[in-house]
């Protein structure tokens, strides 16, 4: 514990993990602590006993649920685009030659208390019951715009100048109901809000073609895929890249405190009696308490069920979007479903996961629209978590805290925070211009 390290990295939840190897990768060393003796932190994975024990405390679970080791419940459930960051990021490091990938069956949204697959192109607009057939040839050629659109061609343009341009005015031109830019801006383009109407359009377009790309990657029911085993592979993933590397482990340090000098910059990280030295700390929020504020609070509802999410075509996998404004919240609801098809529940199990972000103190009756999807449960277990975002100046104290996870079941808004934060630390834009067919791993 008396050598000096580039960076020491405390927890071992996902984004710690992720940069512990980016960082290892570039040369840095790492030393990588964990007050727990397991890997994940918050966004851990647990098998049925362990979640028994988590939130219900004393009992076992019954027999009719089956095997507890045939569970790997992902207590942060995200799937992630197949064309998206976080894929580039594995290619990247190497990562995907620890992991197996499997297409997630269906991508959908709920609008007028109906579930509708999410149409991703010209031929599944004119498809798409979402849309009345006047509607329909609107969309029809707005989304051949954002499908033709390249940003080094100008005929692609049309025109218009979407660094300038607003998302709100590109679809204007189009003439687009409302109805339509809902679905589209929250389950299309993956936006949390409608913030997004009065930006630059660019960014808009961009995350619809990755959507349309992600979907035609594997040509299966949705632009997304997860890993065999569920997420608990991912950080492990990373950890042994880091090792590799010459980045060190050491898991169970209780305490784990990080030390200051007198002018309020890190200098070490101090663990039953001993300090490591080091120039920069990366941790999650729980580190550093002192140095983060609360920024809202995640609602959810784990559930296990005995059969499919209904009205998604019998999907083994699936994601389901529901819109604010489709619920009167100022918030989205987010509906994951997982099972045996990707090895996280037994033959015939289905673990479903209902998020938002809370609004009130009752996550029962706040979960309930994304809940009265699912039809009966086996098991319901309800969960509330604080959201905390970094307080400090980086560049000041050397401190780089990753902010909580959000209530999304996609993985863009993780990356992006994971991408910002490598930034920041090492004063370079991460390169995630890779060769994607190298992820061609994933199962069909």
């Amino acid at each position: 514990m008396d050598e000096e390290y580039d960076v020491i990295v405390i927890g071992t939840g996902l984004k710690e993990c992720i940069l512990s190897g980016l960082l290892s990768v570039d040369g840095l060393k790492v030393l990588h602590m964990d007050r727990n003796d397991y890997y994940g932190g918050e966004s851990t994975s647990l098998n049925l006993s362990q979640l028994w024990k988590r939130f219900r405390g004393d009992g076992s679970p019954p027999e009719h649920l089956g095997s507890s080791k045939d569970y790997n419940v992902d207590m942060i459930p995200k799937f992630m685009m197949a064309n998206g960051a976080l894929v580039r990021v594995l290619i990247h490091t190497n990562v995907t030659k620890y992991l197996n990938f499997k297409a997630v069956d269906g991508s959908y949204v709920y609008n007028k208390k109906k579930i509708h697959k999410v149409p991703a192109n010209d031929v599944e607009a004119l498809k798409s019951p979402l849309m009345g057939l006047f509607e329909k040839r609107r969309a029809r050629k707005f989304f051949i715009y954002v499908q033709d659109f390249d940003e080094n061609d100008p005929k692609s343009k049309e025109g218009l100048d979407l660094n300038i341009v607003t998302a709100k005015e590109l679809i204007t031109k189009y003439g687009l109901d409302d109805n339509t830019i809902d679905f589209i801006g929250h389950a299309l383009a993956l936006y949390l809000d409608d913030a997004y109407l009065n930006q630059p359009a660019m960014d808009f377009v961009k995350r619809m073609k990755l959507y349309a790309e992600s979907l035609a990657r594997f040509q299966g029911g949705s632009p997304y895929i997860y890993p065999l085993y569920g997420l608990g592979e991912l950080p492990q993933g990373f950890a042994r890249l880091s090792a590799v590397y010459g980045g060190t482990y050491m898991l169970n340090k209780t305490e784990c405190k990080v030390e200051f000098d007198e002018n309020g910059k890190v200098v070490g990280v101090t663990s039953e009696g001993e300090t490591a030295k080091c120039k920069k700390v990366v941790c999650d929020p729980s580190y550093l308490p002192d140095k983060v504020k609360k920024v809202g609070k995640v609602a959810r509802a784990i559930c296990i069920m005995s059969h499919p999410v209904p009205n998604t075509n019998d999907s083994s996998s699936v994601q389901v979007i529901l819109p604010q404004k489709q619920l009167d919240r100022k918030s989205d609801m987010y509906l994951f479903c997982c099972s045996y098809s990707h090895n996280v529940a037994p033959k015939g199990k289905y673990i479903a996961f209902v998020t938002t972000e809370a609004e009130t103190d009752n996550p029962e009756v706040e979960l309930k629209p994304g809940i009265d999807l699912l039809g009966p449960t086996d098991e319901i277990f309800f969960d509330t978590y604080d959201r905390y975002e970094p307080a400090n100046q980086s560049a000041e104290d050397n401190c780089f805290i990753s902010a909580s996870y959000d209530a999304t079941t996609h993985f863009e808004t993780t990356v992006r925070d994971v991408i910002a934060m490598y930034s920041k630390i090492t004063g370079k834009e991460l390169d995630l211009s890779v060769d994607l067919s190298a992820a061609s791993a994933a199962e069909e």
